[in-house]
């Protein structure tokens, strides 16, 4: 069937006037920002990448640059009354990484030297805080109005040193010294916008700015950025249709495929579903449901941590905590909670008001899949040419039921990959097995407790339930002894699936799959 002639959508598109002159699809978000401009005067927004911060900040510029024109037929064009024009100073920080002191002194400077001449500075001051605070005076002096300051990634350049002891202290000074103007010039100030990913502490960043507001869990800006379902089944209805007929599903299962693909954020509790914007518009462009927003970079920064704490793949699954536990500073962390959520892996599923603890969890299978992929490497080496094959065979063998020929697929495979020196432990095999199996698109949970023990692997399929034990050094049937002594499967009995017992024995010199048992 022949694609619709459709709207094309803003993939990458950063800028809001590029995406109403050039005829890009906008998913109107004017109403949320009419709101929060009247809100406060300070705010700080934080949201993972690539989730739209950078086109809002654009719309903000272009509407208090009153571009009216631009706004014609959006739901902030009935709000406004005046459009008056204010100075808008709007610095971008994401290209600030990877950079020493000097280096990000410069970098700062240039992004203030866009502005000085505009507004009559010759000579600018040795300073960059002092050379932000001439230039709000400038503008100000110049155009009699109050200026409008926008900072967009405002911890990009702190972003790769956030694990680092001795570089993380000298680069934020830098930009604690950058923005330290902005409490002082409040006079002169209309409005101020901060948006990033991570959620530095007020002292290290901002000073004295005790009266940024922080909007990131407020649930009236649940779907500033993002996608919500109601956005992309009303705005995005004629998108949905073209992918399912390019796919041969029908609509409802190609809503089904999305949401599971890349829905599932939440910002606050209850809130709407979002989906990543990067990754649907990319999906409906593309007709193809593949992994777009983790395939445009894992941060290096990331997996460091992950490192230094220490964290297993299956450590990523339903995390219970508190809002400071995970909407915290992330410098000076105490678990990897903050930036792992902060960063988009994990998001809120679930809130008990009464004890105050948020559920946390991987948002979708988009997600779930970069990540264990990401990690797999620290278990079975890199995937590659035979490898990348041996999944495929896995994930088709799995989707059978046929778990004796996915097993039979891993244990040979395990035999051509490097050496791993962590593989002397049942514990290492535990998390490679969930990694797989997650990687296999399948529901997988570790040490699940019963009233006799812990079962150290429980997966389930659409056909059935999967109980694993595992051993080191010893066989299958010591494993299976151990399921049926602690009598594992009446734990389940009544879970609507056939309950099936898995024993596998791990050989520590082959570190590959000796032998396993399969019993229903």
């Amino acid at each position: 069937m022949e694609a619709k002639r459709l709207k094309r959508l803003p993939v990458g598109i950063q800028t809001f006037e590029k995406v109403i002159e050039d005829g890009y699809l906008y998913v109107d978000k004017t109403a949320y920002i009419w709101q929060m401009i009247h809100a406060s005067n300070y705010i700080f927004l934080s949201r993972p990448r690539r989730f739209g911060k950078s086109l809002l900040i654009s719309t903000l510029q272009a509407y208090f640059e009153g571009r009216k024109e631009l706004f014609k037929g959006l739901a902030i064009e009935r709000l406004e009354q005046e459009w008056t024009a204010y100075p808008v100073l709007r610095f971008d920080m994401s290209l600030g990484k990877h950079m020493e002191k000097e280096q990000l002194e410069r970098y700062l400077g240039s992004r203030l030297a866009v502005y000085e001449p505009k507004y009559g500075i010759n000579q600018p001051a040795a300073d960059n805080n002092v050379r932000l605070t001439d230039l709000i005076s400038a503008a100000y002096e110049q155009t009699g109005r109050p200026v409008v300051i926008l900072i967009d990634e405002y911890d990009a350049p702190l972003l790769d040193v956030v694990h680092e002891e001795t570089q993380l202290p000298i680069l934020r000074n830098v930009m604690r010294n950058f923005y330290s103007p902005l409490k002082a010039c409040d006079p002169y100030l209309k409005f101020v916008f901060l948006t990033g990913i991570t959620k530095f502490s007020q002292l290290s960043i901002f000073s004295e700015l005790n009266n940024l507001k922080n909007i990131s869990m407020l649930p009236e800006y649940a779907t500033l950025c993002g996608i919500s379902k109601e956005e992309m089944l009303s705005q995005m209805s004629d998108y949905i249709d073209n992918l399912a007929a390019y796919q041969k599903m029908s609509r409802d299962e190609a809503i089904e495929a999305l949401r599971r693909q890349y829905d599932g954020y939440h910002f606050t509790w209850p809130s709407p579903d979002v989906f990543n914007p990067f990754s649907l518009f990319n999906a409906m462009q593309d007709r193809e449901l593949n992994s777009y927003w983790f395939a445009s970079g894992t941060p290096t920064y990331l997996l460091e941590m992950m490192r230094k704490f220490d964290v297993m793949p299956s450590d990523l699954a339903t995390i219970e905590a508190l809002a400071s536990e995970f909407d915290a500073p992330t410098e000076g962390m105490v678990s990897i909670i903050p930036l792992l959520y902060q960063s988009g892996y994990l998001t809120i599923k679930a809130y008990d008001r009464t004890s105050k603890v948020y559920l946390l969890d991987i948002p979708n299978a988009e997600i779930r899949v970069g990540l264990m992929d990401s990690l797999l490497p620290n278990y079975v080496g890199r995937l590659g040419g035979r490898g990348l094959t041996t999944v495929g065979k896995m994930y088709s063998a799995l989707y059978h039921d046929d778990l004796d020929g996915m097993l039979r697929l891993l244990q040979a495979y395990l035999l051509t990959v490097p050496y791993c020196n962590q593989a002397d432990s049942e514990g290492h095999y535990q998390q490679m097995l969930y990694i797989i199996f997650s990687l296999l698109g399948r529901y997988v949970d570790v040490e699940v407790h019963t009233p006799t023990g812990r079962v150290e692997m429980v997966m389930r399929t659409a056909k059935a339930l999967y109980l694993f034990e595992l051993r080191l050094n010893q066989s299958a049937e010591a494993a299976m002894r151990q399921m049926d002594l602690k009598e594992y499967a009446s734990r389940f009995a009544l879970a609507g699936l056939p309950v099936i017992k898995v024993g596998i024995n791990f050989d520590s010199e082959r570190h590959t799959i000796s032998d396993w048992k399969i019993e229903e």
